[in-house]
């Protein structure tokens, strides 16, 4: 089975829900978000990855089904899907969790936002704005 996501669940036609099952982690029983393949799609290295989501680079691999990892990315996806449903489309929604700078948030990203543990200041601006 061929185990990297694949980018025809990002076209503009794939729902959330589409790119959520390409993220599940095959090879464990657990329903688990796979930090590989999220990393894979937003086209980041698994180190870059470990320091956003405050993580030993080696917790990535090794227990990828921790608390800390999964709640990362969970919270990551909370915003990408929100972006998702404001935008109508995943990649223009995984562009804009990269890439805009929030003004209202000194011009960070959501990216680094999630990371320093503003999810939800970031839900509340993209409810406003939507």
């Amino acid at each position: 089975m061929d185990s990297t996501v694949d980018t025809g669940e990002l076209a503009p036609s794939a729902s959330f829900e589409q790119f959520l099952n390409a993220l599940r982690d095959p090879e464990l029983p657990a329903p688990v978000v796979s930090a590989r393949r999220f990393s894979e799609a937003l086209n980041i290295d698994l180190q870059t990855l470990a320091k956003q989501a405050h993580v030993h680079r080696n917790t990535l691999s090794r227990m990828p089904a921790s608390e800390s990892v999964q709640r990362f990315l969970r919270e990551a996806l909370r915003v990408i899907c929100a972006a998702t449903d404001a935008s109508g489309d995943v990649g223009r929604a995984l562009f804009w969790y990269r890439n805009e700078p929030l003004s209202e948030f000194g011009y960070k990203t959501a990216e680094q936002l999630v990371s320093d543990g503003r999810t939800e200041e970031v839900l509340r601006c993209l409810a406003a704005n939507h």
